[in-house]
């Protein structure tokens, strides 16, 4: 035993860098353990609310989206414009690393490793046994945040955690195109809805600067990503650019019924189950899940008290699992086949949805000042349910 800490954070994403970095500014002892070497695959998306209220710099920007493009199953186009605002974009080594190190400048002492399991000899806290190249080490920690993904090991063996529905995401990352590639634009994220690019999420051409990430998802057992997105490279004509490198992994689709083990562990970010369904955006809801865990850990800490573990989850549902609930049955009910796609598509031609939607992903709340424009969109989206309008008009 060669390390005590107050807070040992297992993962170095988005929702551990964050906590790490919360907890060491409030003055405790923390570790940082990441076994590094892994880039998320992710489209890198992250709303202005984001950006202040993590105090994110725009020198992390490696693009700026002022519109996006739905793509139908029948290749009908609708662009949602953003009105007043833009989605920024993220390279997820370039991100992570910075949140890895601000963590490290209030404190947090970054250690590389990989998470093995936990143990406990009666001592205060958690001893968290983690492997390095020269060998197997540990350290004990008053407590533990598991922050180490979708197939987290804390969460099995600490939380009895059952893996949540997932969607297995893929992404080739391309050197940006050239202007031969005429439909291509680095201010405009495309997102496909067609069966063929996914059966039951969607496919995406997302710029980052001087790279393009296109990606699709599935939890279809037998899909092809790899060659869903080949055909999606050949039909946006980026089939000839060359890629930089290629990702994949799991995506948590449905937050887990309890973060804690009631006793000296709490999750966060995709380990508790964090990423939004319908769009698969997991950045914020990570870095959400990674500050409450820090205020769950303090409010821990301060009191000795075990229940306050349970603040995390109950803070973040609070805030956000209306909207979780809601993008679970857009996703239920609209993805379910090409005929549903293709009224969605035709759905977002509408003035209000593009409103409503770019305001609620901006702000990260849904809207309530237009009751007018909800009770507009409530029928529409049941005459295009029920098939009582055209999915063209």
């Amino acid at each position: 035993m060669s390390d005590r800490f107050d807070v040992i954070v297992v993962g170095g994403g988005p929702a551990g860098a964050t906590a790490a970095h919360e907890l060491a500014k409030a003055g405790y002892a923390v570790a940082l353990l990441d076994k590094g070497g892994r880039i998320k695959p992710c489209g890198g998306a992250i709303p202005p609310r984001l950006m202040r209220d993590f105090d994110i710099p725009e020198s992390l920007l490696c693009a700026r989206i002022r519109s996006a493009r739905m793509v139908s199953p029948s290749r009908r186009r609708v662009d949602m414009p953003i009105e007043g605002g833009f989605v920024g974009m993220v390279d997820r080594e370039v991100f992570d690393e910075y949140l890895r190190e601000r963590a490290a400048s209030a404190g947090a002492v970054r250690i590389r490793g990989a998470y093995e399991r936990m143990s406990r000899d009666g001592g205060t806290g958690a001893i968290v046994h983690y492997r390095t190249r020269e060998g197997l080490r540990s350290m004990r920690g008053r407590l533990v945040v598991g922050a180490d993904g979708a197939t987290s090991k804390v969460a099995r063996q600490e939380v009895n955690a059952k893996r949540p529905p997932c969607v297995f995401a893929y992404h080739e990352v391309l050197e940006a195109p050239d202007a031969s590639v005429r439909d291509y634009d680095g201010t405009r994220c495309d997102v496909i809805y067609q069966g063929t690019t996914s059966p039951d999420f969607y496919g995406w051409v997302f710029p980052h600067g001087s790279k393009v990430s296109v990606g699709t998802g599935s939890a279809m057992k037998g899909f092809s990503l790899k060659g869903s997105v080949a055909a999606l490279r050949d039909q946006t004509g980026l089939a000839e650019v060359r890629t930089v490198r290629r990702e994949g992994a799991p995506i948590p689709m449905k937050p887990l019924k309890r973060w804690d083990n009631g006793r000296d562990v709490v999750l966060a970010g995709d380990a508790a189950g964090v990423v939004a369904p319908s769009s698969g955006e997991g950045i914020y809801y990570a870095m959400v899940g990674g500050d409450l865990a820090a205020v769950a850990a303090v409010s821990f800490l301060e009191s000795g008290d075990a229940r306050k573990l349970g603040l995390a989850r109950k803070l973040f549902m609070k805030a956000h699992g209306r909207v979780f609930w809601i993008l679970g049955i857009m996703q239920h009910f609209w993805y379910r086949n090409d005929k549903r796609r293709e009224r969605f598509v035709s759905m977002c031609d509408d003035p209000d949805v593009q409103t409503l939607t770019w305001q609620a992903y901006m702000n990260k709340e849904l809207v309530k000042a237009k009751p007018k424009a909800h009770a507009r969109i409530f029928f529409k989206d049941m005459a295009h349910l029920l098939g009582i309008v055209s999915p063209t008009g």
